[in-house]
C-alpha cells in the first residue's frame, strides 16, 4: 500500500486520476458468442350465435399456437445459425366439428464462413413438414390427404449467402439435394398407380439429387411494437426444369403488440408445388392473443 501511494504521488494528479479510473473490459469468461431468441404465443378467435340468429352463420371457436426459437453463433468468420419455427391452428364450428386450419413444422441449421462482410459460403440442412393429419374439407372430410411426415421435405443445400444486415439473408444454392418423405404412402393412394407428392407407387421416399434452392428471409421491425417476418423458398429440379415445375413457398407473419403480453397477428402461407396441386394454395389467419418474447444478444464476434 505504501509503495502504491508513493507511485501515485510520483505520477502527479493526472497520473493518479488515470490510475483510479476503472478499465472497462469484459472478462473472457463472460463473452457471449451466442445470440438467442424465443417467441411463444397463444391466439384465439370466437363467434357465438344463437340458434335463431337470422343473419346466418354458425358459432365457432379457434385456437392457434406458435413457437419460434433461434440460437445463432458468430465468431470471426464462422457462424452457426439454428431455428425451429412451429405453427398450429384449429377451429371448432357448430355442426362441422373440429378442423385444422394451419400447420407448419420448420427446422433449419446452417454453417457459414464469411468471405466479405456481406457475402459468405454455407452448408445448410432444413426440414419442412406438419404435425397433425389433414383431410379433404372441400370434398370428402373423412379422406386423409396428409399427415406427420407425409409429406416431409428434407433439403441439404450448398452455396453462397448474401447478408447485408442482420434483418435480411439470401441463400443461393445451385446444389441442393432434397429427400421427399411420405410416411405410409399407400394411405393416400386411390389407385395403385397414383403418384403421391411426387413419390412413385411402391415407395415412401423420393430423391432429387440434381436440384437448386433459393431461400430468402426478412425479419423487419415495423415501428416500436410491430414486426414483419417473411420466408420465401424456391426449389427447382434440374431434371424436370420448366417454369411450371418450379416450387415456391412464402410464409409471412405480421405481429403487433398491444401491450406487454397482448398481441395481434396476421399470417399467410402461399404455396405453388406441382407435385401437390396444379393450382396455387393459400391460407391466412388473423388472431388476438398472448405473445411472450425473450432475446439474449451476443456481446462478442
Amino acid at each position: 500500500m505504501k509503495k502504491l501511494f508513493t507511485l501515485l504521488l510520483a505520477l502527479g494528479p493526472a497520473g493518479a486520476m488515470a490510475q483510479a479510473l476503472p478499465v472497462l473490459t469484459v472478462p473472457a469468461d463472460t463473452l457471449r458468442y451466442w445470440a438467442t431468441s424465443l417467441k411463444a404465443g397463444v391466439n384465439a378467435n370466437e363467434a357465438l350465435l344463437s340458434d335463431n340468429w337470422k343473419g346466418g352463420g354458425t358459432s365457432s371457436v379457434g385456437v392457434s399456437l406458435l413457437f419460434n426459437r433461434k440460437a445463432n453463433y458468430h465468431r470471426g468468420r464462422h457462424s452457426w445459425d439454428n431455428e425451429a419455427d412451429f405453427l398450429y391452428a384449429g377451429q371448432y364450428a357448430k355442426g362441422l366439428g373440429y378442423r385444422k386450419t394451419t400447420d407448419r413444422l420448420w427446422l433449419d441449421t446452417k454453417y457459414g464462413h464469411d468471405l466479405t462482410p456481406h457475402w459468405g459460403l454455407f452448408v445448410a440442412l432444413n426440414a419442412l413438414s406438419q404435425f397433425a393429419p389433414g383431410f379433404d374439407y372441400s370434398g370428402d372430410p373423412t379422406r386423409l390427404i396428409s399427415s406427420f411426415l407425409a409429406p416431409a421435405y428434407i433439403t441439404n443445400a450448398y452455396g453462397a449467402e448474401f447478408h447485408p444486415n442482420a434483418r435480411f439473408k439470401l441463400r443461393l444454392s445451385p446444389f441442393a439435394p432434397r429427400l421427399t418423405v411420405v410416411r405410409d404412402a399407400d394411405r393416400f393412394r386411390t389407385l395403385p398407380t397414383d403418384v403421391v407428392y411426387g413419390v412413385n407407387p411402391g415407395h415412401n421416399t423420393r430423391w432429387e439429387v440434381l436440384a437448386a434452392q433459393i431461400l430468402a428471409e426478412l425479419d423487419q421491425p415495423l415501428g416500436p411494437n410491430a414486426n414483419l417476418k417473411a420466408r420465401y423458398v424456391l426449389f427447382a429440379n434440374y431434371e424436370t426444369l420448366s417454369f411450371d415445375k418450379i416450387s415456391h413457398r412464402l410464409d409471412l407473419t405480421i405481429t403487433a403488440k398491444v401491450n406487454r403480453l397482448l398481441s395481434v397477428s396476421f399470417g399467410t402461407i402461399v404455396i405453388y408445388d406441382y407435385s401437390q396441386d396444379a393450382a396455387v394454395q393459400y391460407s391466412q389467419n388473423l388472431a388476438l392473443g398472448i405473445l411472450l418474447s425473450r432475446e439474449h444478444p451476443a456481446n462478442a464476434k
